[in-house]
């Protein structure tokens, strides 16, 4: 699947068709694109919490070393979209931090990144995956439940202190 970029200025940069990759963060280019694409959306959307800024500058101590993973879309070897698989006991990962460069929204980068993250909470051995999104993401939010996502209750999550921006909680049983 290749990305079609939303911007005039990025379909002129990207042209190639089968350009995007998706893949675990290997580079410190990788970590700074995933702090970028994270405080960008957050920033735009929401606001930086001192726990999203603590996770997005230290991904490789705060998730991979943890026994999570990081996973990086590029599009011509540049980075464009990232999502975060966060462990938490018995085998359960929190999908998080997922985005993508305004200038790349809507070409199916997205789509990968939720399917990778999917197959790698597998490799990982999750039993379960779970989120918290809002509302306002609504692509987001139709791409998690075509992954087969379904919606849950705040009670339901496995953990008691959440994101209070969180008002759409789903879960995905492996």
């Amino acid at each position: 699947m290749t990305a079609e970029p939303t911007t005039p200025e990025a379909r002129a940069s990207f042209t190639r068709p089968g350009t995007v990759t998706v893949g675990p963060m290997r580079t410190p280019a990788d970590a700074e694109a995933f702090r970028r694409i994270g405080e960008e959306w957050l920033t735009r959307l929401f606001s930086v919490t001192d726990a999203d800024a603590d996770l997005l500058g230290d991904p490789r101590g705060r998730i991979v070393e943890r026994g999570g993973a990081v996973l990086i879309a590029h599009a011509d070897g540049e980075p464009v979209g990232c999502v975060a698989l966060l462990p938490y006991p018995d085998r359960v990962f929190e999908l998080s931090k997922m985005g993508v460069s305004p200038g790349f929204q809507g070409g199916g980068i997205g789509r990968r990144l939720v399917t990778a993250a999917v197959d790698e909470a597998r490799r990982l051995g999750a039993r379960r995956v779970f989120l918290g999104s809002s509302h306002v993401l609504g692509p987001a939010l139709h791409l998690y439940e075509e992954a087969g996502f379904i919606r849950i209750t705040r009670a339901d999550l496995p953990v008691d202190d959440y994101y209070a921006r969180a008002d759409v909680f789903m879960d995905l049983p492996l």
